[in-house]
């Protein structure tokens, strides 16, 4: 492994590993080389597999500190950025080829993100194992309302929903490429569920401010989580769009940022001073050096850009910090909403900041109008009795 260690130490250096934490995974990358060197196991055949003999031999020889196969990961990545360690090679199967050119279909006709195909390529992995085709196979819909009904058995009125918009794409790609004689979409049923049933749930007036006011400005942690806090809570961001932010995106000199959020779709959106200041003060102080052009990146090693999921984390902490039952990060949006409402602010105009497609979408603010919904209410029959 010897050629490796100067690239190796750079690598993990730009990554944001320690000098002591690049130290110790190098010593550790030494022990495996010389074990390697004992049985003749080249850098290239290194994979989970051989690493777990590693540690087993380990294991086996009474040793107290044993790495884990997985904290190899920083190695085997670098091999494969290397092209020293190929990819392991898939089952190459026709059931692999097929979800293959699914996932392109997703991405290139459907304009799909990446969460989402991820999402509708798992089901179709589930439906496709259960129900193979090839060899005069044909799905039939019996077949495909039995796997709908088995799916929904674990899952909310939501997620079964997001079921039948899954299978429903599977099968209409599956008629595109005519592996199915009908198209079998209709063969879905809809899930039960009125839509817009619910209220949207708001913070309590004065509890946004208690987050922010909570996250101390000293620490770079939460100088970052601040920065966060203040693009949900007054701009009304969503968490993916606050993940996918770029430097790029933001236009200092013209008080603007553009927001790429679903499907693809691009805003532009007024940039506050208060927020403004907020990203500055994490840009300038905070945020890691590194060669990563997202806004906000993970603050201990390896740097990568913040998932979508941690922006609700980030919320959750500040609940706690300010001694609040815990909400998510779109809890803040519908509050932003809610008080836009409560200050005489359109529907249409609320539904241009949160940059809703459907102003139906937005409608569904008007319940919590209280004021305006009991002038336009009639009475309740035998109400003055």
């Amino acid at each position: 492994m010897a050629p490796f260690i100067g690239g190796l130490q750079t690598r993990w250096s730009e990554l944001g590993y320690s000098d002591l934490a690049i130290r110790n995974m190098l010593k550790d990358v030494g022990t495996i080389g010389r074990w390697m060197q004992e049985r003749d196991v080249r850098p290239c055949d290194l994979s989970p597999v051989v690493l777990g003999d590693f540690r087993k031999h380990r294991i086996a020889a009474g040793r107290r500190k044993i790495p884990t196969v997985k904290s190899f990961e920083p190695l085997l990545g670098f091999l494969r950025e290397e092209g020293v360690l190929l990819e392991t090679p898939t089952d190459d199967g026709p059931r692999q080829r097929l979800l293959a050119d699914y996932r392109c279909w997703l991405i290139e006709d459907r304009g799909l993100a990446q969460a989402t195909v991820i999402r509708y390529e798992n089901l179709a992995r589930r439906f496709l194992t259960l129900h193979p085709l090839g060899a005069g196979a044909v799905v039939t819909g019996a077949e495909v309302v039995a796997f709908l009904l088995e799916e929904s058995r674990r899952l909310s009125v939501g997620s079964a929903k997001g079921r039948v918009a899954e299978l429903r794409s599977l099968l209409r790609f599956l008629f595109v490429r005519g592996l199915t004689p009908r198209l079998l979409t209709t063969a879905v049923p809809p899930v039960a569920g009125w839509r817009d049933a619910g209220i949207p749930r708001a913070l309590p007036a004065g509890q946004v401010q208690q987050l922010l006011d909570r996250c101390d400005r000293s620490d770079p942690v939460q100088v970052r989580d601040y920065a966060i806090l203040m693009l949900v809570a007054r701009l009304g961001l969503r968490s993916i769009e606050v993940a996918r932010l770029q430097l790029d995106d933001i236009d200092w000199r013209a008080g603007r940022i553009i927001l790429h959020g679903k499907a693809s779709r691009e805003d532009a959106m007024p940039l506050p001073q208060e927020v403004g200041a907020a990203l500055a003060d994490y840009l300038s102080a905070v945020r890691p050096r590194t060669s990563l052009r997202s806004v906000f990146v993970s603050c201990k090693a390896p740097r990568r850009a913040i998932r979508p999921d941690l922006v609700s984390d980030v919320t959750r902490r500040a609940c706690d910090r300010a001694g609040l039952p815990r909400v998510g990060a779109h809890r803040l949006r519908h509050t932003l909403a809610t008080e836009m409402l409560q200050r005489g602010v359109k529907l249409a105009d609320i539904g241009q900041v949160l940059r809703h497609r459907d102003l139906a979408t937005t409608a569904l603010y008007a319940k919590v109008d209280l004021a305006t919904l009991r002038a336009i209410a009639l009475p309740w029959p035998g109400d003055d009795q």
